[in-house]
C-alpha cells in the first residue's frame, strides 16, 4: 500500500495476470522530442513482453524501434471506486527474425486498423509495476472521495 494514496502495489506476476485480461492499452513514447500516447490493442507474449501489430510504414514504428517506451493498461469501475493499472517499461524492437514473425502471426494478434504490410513490435518487460484500488477504501479504512 502506498502510504498516502490508498493504492496497493502489485507484484510482477499479478500485474502481468491483470494486463493479460485487457484488450486495449496505451503506448507512451517520444514524438518530435515530446511525450506521445497512443491507444492500441495488444497481446502479452509468454515471457510477459507486450506485442503490437501495426503498419510497417507507421510513424509509431519509426519512433519506437530501439527506444525505451512505457505501455499502460487499466480497468476502472467508477461506481465502485475500484480498479487497477499496470505499466510495462522497456525497449521496443521491431521483430525482424522470420521465424519469430511466423510464430507471432499464429498468436491471433491483429491490428484493428489492418494494413497491407504489417509488422510486429515487441516491448521487453524490463520493469513491470502495478497498482490496485479495491472498493474505494484505503488500508486505514477511511472512505476515499
Amino acid at each position: 500500500m502506498y502510504r498516502n494514496d490508498g493504492f496497493c502495489e502489485l507484484n510482477r506476476q499479478e500485474s502481468l495476470r491483470l494486463l493479460a485480461k485487457a484488450a486495449v492499452g496505451r503506448i507512451v513514447y517520444t514524438r518530435r522530442a515530446m511525450p506521445a500516447i497512443l491507444p492500441l490493442n495488444f497481446l502479452l507474449d509468454t515471457d510477459g513482453a507486450v506485442l503490437l501489430r501495426t503498419s510497417e510504414a507507421s510513424e509509431l514504428v519509426r519512433a519506437v524501434d530501439g527506444a525505451v517506451v512505457a505501455f499502460e493498461a487499466d480497468e476502472v469501475d467508477p461506481a465502485a471506486h475500484a480498479g487497477w493499472s499496470v505499466v510495462v517499461t522497456g525497449p521496443a524492437m521491431l521483430v525482424t527474425d522470420p521465424a519469430e514473425q511466423d510464430r507471432l502471426a499464429l498468436t491471433g494478434l491483429r491490428s484493428w486498423v489492418p494494413w497491407p504490410q504489417e509488422v510486429f513490435v515487441r516491448i521487453e518487460p524490463e520493469l513491470v509495476t502495478g497498482r490496485k484500488l479495491v472498493g474505494g477504501r484505503s488500508r486505514y479504512g477511511v472512505e476515499l472521495p
